[in-house]
C-alpha cells in the first residue's frame, strides 16, 4: 500500500472526509501537466502488455530484492517525454493506472490517526478540477457515496488487486534469479545522462528454463508478462528520439558538435 508521504503528483494530499468534504465536487482536466516531471511511474504486471508497445517497462527499486516494474517515461530528471508542452498525453499512447487514478489514491493514514483502519481513500486538494459549485458531486445530498465516487474508489481497490498481483509476479522473477542488472547510458548534451539502479530479465537465463517450469509460468501468466517487458525494450530507441525533438536550439547545437567531435576522434583512433 503507498505512503502518501511518498506519492508523486498529490501536493496537498488529505485523507477523503465525508464532512469536510460534503460539498466538494469534481471536474475532468482533460491534461496531464501535473505528471510532467515524473520520468518514470509504477505499473502493475496486467498494464505489460499494453504499456510494452508505448514505452520501455524495466525494474527498480530499494534494492534488488525490493524490486517493481517502472514505465521509463523519460530520460533526463523531471522530464516526462509522453506529456507535451500544453500537458496533453501523446495521442494514443496508453496511459499508466498509476497516472489516470489521480486525484484519488488509497494510502496509509497519518500517524496518530486512531482510525481503526490502516489504509484510507485520499485526494488531492491541489487537484484544479475540485469545487464546490460545479461538476460532479462526490457525496450524495444524504451523506451517501456518489456514482462517481464509487467508480473512483471501486478503480483504487482494482488498481491495489493489481498491485499484489504484481507482487507475486516479482517474488516469481527472484526465486527463479532471471533479473540482471540494466543501466542505460544515452547521449545528451554536455554529460551523458546514466540511468542507474534499473533491472531487466535476462534472456540467456529465460532460454535455460525447464520445459515444467516455463509451462507454469505459461499456466500463471507471468510468461507473457516477461515476453511484454521483453518487447517493451526496443521502445527506449523511440524515447530518446522524442528527447531529441525536446532539445531547445542551444541543446540542439551543443549535441551535434558533441556527436561530430566523437565521431573525429573515432575516425582518428581507427587510422
Amino acid at each position: 500500500m503507498t505512503n502518501v508521504s511518498e506519492v508523486l503528483f498529490y501536493e496537498r494530499p488529505v485523507p477523503l472526509n465525508r464532512e469536510s468534504h460534503k460539498d466538494l465536487r469534481i471536474n475532468p482536466v482533460l491534461n496531464l501537466a501535473f505528471s510532467a516531471k515524473a520520468h518514470s511511474v509504477p505499473v502493475a504486471c496486467v498494464e505489460l502488455p499494453h504499456a510494452a508497445h508505448h514505452f520501455p517497462i524495466l525494474f527498480a527499486g530499494p534494492g534488488p530484492e525490493d524490486l517493481n516494474p517502472i514505465a521509463l517515461l523519460g530520460i533526463r530528471q523531471d522530464e516526462n517525454l509522453m506529456v507535451d508542452e500544453n500537458g496533453h498525453w501523446v495521442p494514443n499512447a496508453y496511459i499508466p493506472a498509476f497516472i489516470r487514478r489521480y486525484p484519488f489514491v488509497l494510502a496509509e493514514r497519518p500517524e496518530g490517526d486512531d482510525n481503526r483502519d490502516n489504509f484510507a481513500v485520499f485526494l488531492d486538494e491541489a487537484y484544479e478540477g475540485f469545487s464546490n459549485e460545479e461538476g460532479q458531486r462526490l457525496f450524495n445530498e444524504d451523506g451517501s457515496d456518489s456514482e462517481t465516487l464509487k467508480q473512483a474508489v471501486g478503480f483504487l481497490g482494482e488498481f491495489q488487486q493489481h498491485i499484489e498481483r504484481t507482487r507475486q509476479f516479482m517474488k516469481r522473477l527472484g526465486e527463479l534469479d532471471l533479473l540482471v542488472a540494466r543501466n542505460i547510458e544515452v547521449r545528451t548534451p554536455g554529460q551523458d545522462t546514466v540511468i542507474n539502479g534499473l533491472y531487466a530479465v535476462d534472456e540467456e537465463k529465460l532460454a535455460k528454463l525447464d520445459a515444467t517450469t516455463l509451462h507454469a509460468l505459461m499456466q500463471d501468466g507471468t510468461l507473457p508478462w516477461i515476453y511484454a517487458h521483453l518487447f517493451s525494450l526496443s521502445s527506449l530507441d523511440r524515447l530518446i528520439e522524442r528527447m531529441h525533438a525536446r532539445f531547445t536550439p542551444e541543446e540542439r547545437a551543443q549535441f551535434e558538435e558533441k556527436m561530430r567531435k566523437m565521431a573525429e576522434e573515432g575516425a582518428q583512433a581507427q587510422a
